[in-house]
């Protein structure tokens, strides 16, 4: 049982950083608050004895948190990338 565990569980971890590359910025930024979030709210929790639920509330708070980082990210910088030009959005190179 322990020895499948010893390398179930790094699969696991690979496979779920694995998902997480063609996230646009805003998933991102809120998947990552809440990871945050549930870590240290699990930690926090543990020491009053309910890990579950402080971990829980940590991923609520880290999810908002992350998604007000990201909006101020937006607000601040206009957004993600630079806007396209000309009609179209075709980047301003002319007709095709």
């Amino acid at each position: 049982m322990i020895r499948s565990a010893r390398i179930a569980l790094p699969l696991i971890a690979a496979l779920s950083l694995g998902a997480c590359a063609d996230m646009n910025p805003q998933a991102r930024n809120v998947v990552g608050g809440t990871a945050g979030g549930a870590a240290l709210g699990g930690i926090i929790g543990s020491f009053s004895g309910n890990a579950g639920f402080g971990a829980l509330l940590g991923a609520g708070a880290g999810a908002g948190a992350g998604y007000l980082y990201d909006q101020s990210q937006r607000n601040s910088y206009g957004g993600y990338g630079p806007e396209p030009r000309g009609r179209g959005g075709r980047g301003g190179y002319g007709r095709y």
